[in-house]
């Protein structure tokens, strides 16, 4: 009795076993760039498809993902987010190193198919340390426009400044960075 019960327990081990075995070979571990960055963690192919890593790959490409728990939906929205830096009435891109000034960032959305709880805006200096330049509640959705207060700021050192637009959907929700945009600060020539 005791010899049918271990051998039907064995049968059953290897079954699952040879099973988890044949499911992890099945499954293809993929690499996913996107604009030439790589995704942390990568894809994988099961039975000819491919399922990558939603919040990820919208992450990579500046877009939100709302999520309906109850009907087990992910809808990804790419809104177009077009940042201009001003001093005074007067755009810039580029800066020389040491520029210091009152300035603003005037952004123009358009495309967005959801509505949005708030919006932020900072910039990012080249060592990595990041400014929140403002961050308000919103009511608009699809097309508006959003102009921040006028800050101070210096352009302390040479190098890529980094201003980003970010959005969220719900109080509960992180921030997506929807756009970015790049200072130039550059050492001039003498």
């Amino acid at each position: 009795m005791n010899f049918k019960k271990v051998a039907i327990w064995l049968m059953l081990l290897s079954l699952c076993g040879g099973t988890i075995i044949f499911a992890n070979a099945a499954a293809q571990k993929v690499r996913v760039l996107i604009n030439g960055s790589e995704l942390d963690s990568g894809g994988i192919i099961v039975d000819g498809t491919t399922y990558l890593p939603l919040r990820q790959v919208a992450g990579s490409m500046q877009a939100i993902v709302e999520w309906d728990n109850a009907s087990k939906r992910a809808t990804v929205y790419k809104p177009n987010v077009h940042m201009f830096m001003y001093q005074g009435n007067s755009p810039f891109g580029v800066v020389n190193k040491g520029f210091s000034g009152k300035i603003k960032v005037f952004s123009q959305i358009d495309n967005l198919q959801t509505d949005i709880k708030s919006v932020k805006v900072t910039i990012t200096d080249p060592s990595g340390r990041e400014k929140l330049i403002q961050s308000e509640d919103v009511t608009s959705s699809n097309n508006f426009w959003f102009v921040t207060e006028e800050f101070d700021y210096k352009f302390d050192a040479a190098g890529t400044y980094m201003v980003r637009f970010y959005m969220k959907v719900t109080d509960a929700d992180d921030w997506a960075v929807v756009s970015e945009k790049e200072i130039p600060s550059i050492v001039p020539k003498k």
